[in-house]
């Protein structure tokens, strides 16, 4: 497991996200900057096992999704999410810091989480059973693709 990736999302995805307004718009996709960090608690709460959506994926594709989950290629602009209304999650909280805080709470829980239980699987809508090495790799994958989105890091 690269550290640096477990790294990067408990300390420098929050504080990359803290630069963005609450209403800042991607470079593409319908969300402004707080829903996409509430989107993105909700894929942790996916990973942490909190929220267990249905499989989105039917069994036939699952090798090939998985097989693109493991791969460094990035997710591509615009990538659509069945399980997302077309404009957006109405917001949960009042504020950009407060959606933050939740996501590092959310973190935090996965890695506790997952430190309590290392051979814990979670089942993914997209990627189905993932164990925590898979689930780390997913959360950094998702959150570069959000990064490149609002034009906080380049690919």
């Amino acid at each position: 497991m690269e550290n640096s990736k477990i790294e990067f999302l408990k300390n420098q995805f929050p504080v990359l996200l803290a630069t963005l307004s609450s209403n800042t718009k991607g470079k593409w996709g319908v969300l402004n900057a707080q829903q996409m960090v509430e989107h993105f608690s909700e894929s942790v709460r996916i990973a942490n096992g909190k929220f267990n959506p249905p499989r989105v994926v039917p069994e036939e594709n699952l090798l090939k999704m998985r097989s693109f989950m493991l791969s460094d290629k990035p997710f591509k602009e615009n990538t659509t999410n069945p399980l997302m209304n077309e404009k957006g999650a109405a917001l949960k909280y009042s504020t950009m810091n407060d959606a933050i805080v939740e996501l590092k709470i959310e973190l935090n829980d996965f890695f506790t989480v997952f430190k309590h239980n290392p051979n814990l699987i979670t089942a993914n809508p997209f990627f189905g059973d993932l164990n925590f090495e898979e689930n780390v790799h997913l959360l950094y994958k998702h959150a570069l693709h959000h990064l490149k989105q609002f034009d906080i890091i380049l690919e």
